[in-house]
């Protein structure tokens, strides 16, 4: 009998979107083969303490979290212990891994901060690194780094705590705007602007969760996204684009949280109804620019297609990840399922890792 790949699968976490955490981590466990997995859940509290989780992170709760009550833990970063996980109560051994598959959606779980813990302890770990990870959580950095690319990207002015946005910006972004926290997922704090009047509270909204923040001009056409997913031997592989219906008649007027997770009432056409040659444009350029940020296994990017071609809007490092989130809908119109998502993610990680060993990266 084969020796099984122990994986801790973290999730919750500091971030706003820690519920959401929670239920893409109880989705990826339940599909991960049990003959060639055993899984280690570790859940990190919204005060930051990592715990021991539980196989079934959210139970019937339908915004979950990580209780407070649970074991204490801490990840070692010494060579000789590398991969263990001690208690912090008596500094006991909990559980060695061989493999860390994060679960962390937003701040301090998705921007790089995590992914830089992970490069320390020299565990390998699935996704997107350091900078691939802090520069795809950042919409001012995302943008800038795909303009050099060459990608066409949307406009927009970003603004730091304490500015306002002037008179000439405002012109040159017209309305409606789109008013987001520059380093947010899950469209927490997102306010779509329709008239001056209304931008001072949106702007205060979007700075309860950032200190830097982005207005976006809104752009005309049709929301595209695409994934991707990269293959233990180096290949990238973009989904067939899928196209949102029904985002400016949800609750909010646009694809914002509650469209997302509680109304259901934004609906996708897969593959997007769009022209071949459009479709394929789009997928060479999610490829282009997930090698931008220098991605490593997942990302998800997100489209309008306009009458003068796509914009790129942003792109994913950690997307929506329950079997029921785009990205998985994407690829399974791909011919791929969810259980082989997590499988090439996984072996993705390790090979990564083992280049790393070998003295090829």
């Amino acid at each position: 009998m084969l020796e099984k790949t122990r994986v801790a699968v973290i999730y919750g976490g500091r971030s706003p979107e820690h519920s959401i955490s929670c239920i893409t981590a109880r989705s990826i466990i339940k599909a991960m083969d049990p003959e060639k997995y055993e899984i280690f859940p570790v859940g990190i509290t919204r005060t930051g303490r990592w715990t021991v989780g539980a196989l079934d992170p959210v139970g019937v709760e339908s915004l979950p979290e990580v209780s407070e009550e649970n074991l204490e833990i801490t990840l070692s970063l010494a060579s000789a212990t590398k991969g263990q996980f001690f208690s912090l109560t008596d500094a006991s051994l909990v559980a060695e891994v061989d493999l860390i598959f994060p679960v962390m959606h937003g701040p301090y779980g998705e921007d790089g901060t995590i992914q830089g813990l992970f490069e320390l302890s020299g565990i390998p770990y699935v996704g997107c690194g350091v900078l691939a990870s802090a520069t795809g959580m950042d919409k001012e950095f995302t943008k800038k780094l795909m303009q050099q690319a060459g990608i066409p990207i949307t406009r927009e002015v970003v603004l730091h705590a304490g500015e306002e946005l002037s008179a000439k910006q405002l012109e040159y972004l017209g309305l409606p705007v789109f008013i987001k926290p520059a380093r947010g997922g899950s469209s927490i704090g997102i306010s779509k602007v329709n008239t001056a009047a209304e931008l001072e509270a949106a702007i205060a909204t979007a700075f309860e969760y950032d200190t830097k923040i982005v207005v976006e001009a809104e752009i005309k056409g049709s929301e595209i996204e695409v994934g991707v997913l990269q293959y233990p031997d180096g290949k990238i592989l973009a989904s067939v684009p899928a196209q949102l219906l029904g985002t400016a008649d949800s609750t909010e007027g646009f694809y914002g949280f509650s469209a997302k997770y509680l109304d259901g009432q934004v609906a996708a056409a897969i593959p997007a109804q769009i022209p071949p040659a459009a479709a394929k444009e789009i997928q060479e350029l999610a490829i282009k620019a997930f090698q931008a940020i220098d991605g490593t296994g997942i990302a998800r990017v997100d489209f309008f297609l306009t009458p003068n071609g796509p914009l790129l809007n942003e792109i994913n490092t950690l997307p929506g990840f329950t079997d029921i989130s785009m990205y998985p809908k994407v690829f399974a119109a791909t011919g791929i399922t969810y259980p082989q998502l997590i499988e090439t993610l996984i072996q993705t990680a390790l090979a990564e890792k083992n280049k790393q060993k070998a003295g090829k990266l």
